[in-house]
């Protein structure tokens, strides 16, 4: 079966992403049990954002990574399918895409490990750069195609 290359690296991202998700359930874990909490002590209703404050900063620094990559990847995730769609998803997109997924995996390993915002914020910038890329290409197309350009 045919696909537009630029899956991949959409596929890659959401894989990152349950990475992430089992790292944030573990590290949560172990914290619950150095505050004492189990399943049958976490108050009704409690929230991720609940613990802030409360348990050590290191322990939520992977549960704020996973809120990140449930926000700007969301924007990522539909140029990639848009680009997919207008056949429009190898050569430069394609890696455009990868070094999105490529940077947002570095800017995850420093925000869950030593979350020094002078090392993540120029990753989230690069990122956020491949992703001005895939949506120029993207508006560029749509413009010629209506005969703006």
């Amino acid at each position: 079966m045919e696909y537009s290359p630029i899956l991949v690296p959409v596929v890659a991202l959401v894989a990152w992403t349950m990475v992430i998700m089992v790292w944030m359930a573990v590290v949560r874990r172990r914290a619950f049990a150095q505050m004492g909490l189990t399943w049958g002590t976490i108050p009704r209703g409690s929230r991720g954002a609940n613990l802030d404050g409360k348990a050590p900063d290191e322990a939520q620094w992977p549960s704020h990574n996973y809120n990140h990559l449930m926000e700007q990847p969301t924007i990522f995730y539909a140029i990639a399918l848009t680009l997919a769609l207008m056949d429009m998803g190898g050569g430069i997109n394609y890696w455009l895409a990868w070094g999105y997924v490529g940077f947002r995996v570095l800017h995850s390993i420093v925000q869950c490990t030593v979350n020094i915002v002078a090392i993540r914020f120029p990753l989230f910038a690069l990122a956020s750069l491949c992703l001005l890329g895939l949506t120029v290409h993207a508006a560029a197309r749509i413009a010629h195609d209506c005969g703006l350009i």
